[in-house]
């Protein structure tokens, strides 16, 4: 005879989760970053490369004007698209460093770049529809796509392709069912970004097939060897996604923005208020201040810094017997094959993760999080944090190598 009553199967019933969820899988790098604090908090010295996070925090210039809105009371809240300010602020800041004119109309200020991201994949994806992304990727970008029951069709990318979607790559892999394309330039993992070119033979490719492509560009302002490409100087059709965690190292302000077609501001503009009323607003009023010419140049400083820091890294991983076939030109990642090392664990990332952290002391991510193409093979490294930390990172795995 069964125990289970009525009232406790209703229960069971009621907290049954939507079927979706399955489709989407934990964020593996947050498991490698709790067990770097617990070992922290048990005085031992980890040198954390692990988070996609920049040791750099918003300028004063930024957190003054912060405070001086709580004390002005302006707290209350914005447009859902995002204060008129801001988002002028932002349309200014196109036509200065990419000459594009961009209404202001068009920009939708978002809680961060997962909001847009959210927004985005709540407008254009339905239910079973398909969306190319490279392989390796962003985990969060294809659990964007499971939320709203799409299916991510993750396309295998090699260092001949930069690890990004080429047109090739789309025309081999659209289907009936396939509606359009994510991608990330400058890349997590890879710190790759797109050439023009390439950027603008895969638009062309999606344009052909009536499909949409949302564009993650929150690391364009962290690019090093040349000038960044938006993709709205190819097409205007895009979505674009940024945001004022990297470049701007407001990180917890959960502060993004869209760049989105005119006629699709008034879906955007519904989706938002329903999803979110707008984004906090003393961090948009805050971010006013990031377009002021000191803050800028801090910024700029900051750019170059991290420039010095993947100019010593890079090197000195492909010493230790890394390979990296392609130098990351952008955001503040290496993502490394480790095959070749003379480790134990060189055919493991997970493994060879884990061991690092016990031997080393250092806090790197597996390949596992960023998709199915030999991520065993593979491990991320961030350089955002101090020189000094990343070249002792580098002693530090050199003498586990060495052993």
């Amino acid at each position: 005879m069964s125990t289970t009553s009525p009232t406790d199967t209703q229960s069971q019933r009621a907290l049954q989760v939507a079927q979706r969820v399955h489709a989407i899988e934990p964020f593996r790098v947050m498991e490698m970053v709790k067990a770097a604090g617990e070992m922290k908090r048990g005085g031992i010295d980890v040198i954390s490369m692990s988070v996609g996070e920049p040791d750099f925090t918003a300028p004063d210039i930024v957190a003054h004007a912060a405070m001086e809105a709580i004390k002005g009371g302006l707290t209350q809240y914005t447009d859902s698209l995002g204060l008129r300010e801001l988002r002028e602020a932002i349309s200014g800041h196109y036509a200065t460093h990419h000459g594009l004119d961009i209404d202001p109309r068009r920009i939708v200020v978002t809680a961060g770049a997962s909001a847009g991201l959210l927004l985005a994949c709540a407008a254009l994806v339905a239910e079973g529809d398909q969306v190319l992304m490279p392989d390796p990727c962003y985990p969060c970008n294809r659990h964007f796509v499971s939320a709203f029951g799409g299916r991510p069709v993750l396309v295998p990318a090699d260092s001949g392709d930069r690890y990004q979607l080429s047109a090739a790559h789309v025309a081999a892999n659209w289907n009936a069912r396939t509606r359009g394309v994510l991608v990330a330039s400058p890349s997590n993992p890879t710190g790759t970004s797109m050439t023009p070119e390439q950027l603008r033979d895969m638009l062309a490719a999606v344009r052909a097939r009536g499909g949409f492509a949302i564009i993650d560009e929150i690391y364009q302002g962290l690019s090093y060897d040349h000038k960044p490409v938006s993709a709205l100087a190819f097409d205007p059709s895009v979505i674009t996604v940024n945001s004022f965690s990297k470049y701007f190292s407001m990180t917890g302000w959960r502060l993004g923005w869209l760049v989105v077609p005119d006629a699709l501001v008034p879906t955007f503009e519904k989706l938002a208020q329903n999803l979110f009323i707008c984004a906090p607003t003393v961090a948009q009023q805050a971010a006013l201040a990031c377009f002021t010419p000191e803050a800028l140049a801090i910024y700029e400083e900051r750019r170059r810094e991290f420039q010095r820091r993947r100019d010593f890294l890079v090197p000195a991983l492909r010493e230790l017997g890394f390979q990296v076939p392609v130098m990351p030109d952008g955001a503040f990642y290496v993502y490394a094959d480790m095959s070749a090392l003379p480790h134990a664990d060189a055919g493991d990332s997970t493994a060879f993760a884990w061991s690092v952290l016990r031997d080393a002391h250092v806090a790197i991510v597996p390949g596992d999080d960023f998709g199915f193409a030999a991520p065993g093979r593979h491990v991320r490294f961030s350089y955002a944090t101090r020189l000094e930390r990343i070249e002792e990172a580098v002693g530090r795995l050199a003498r586990i190598l060495a052993a």
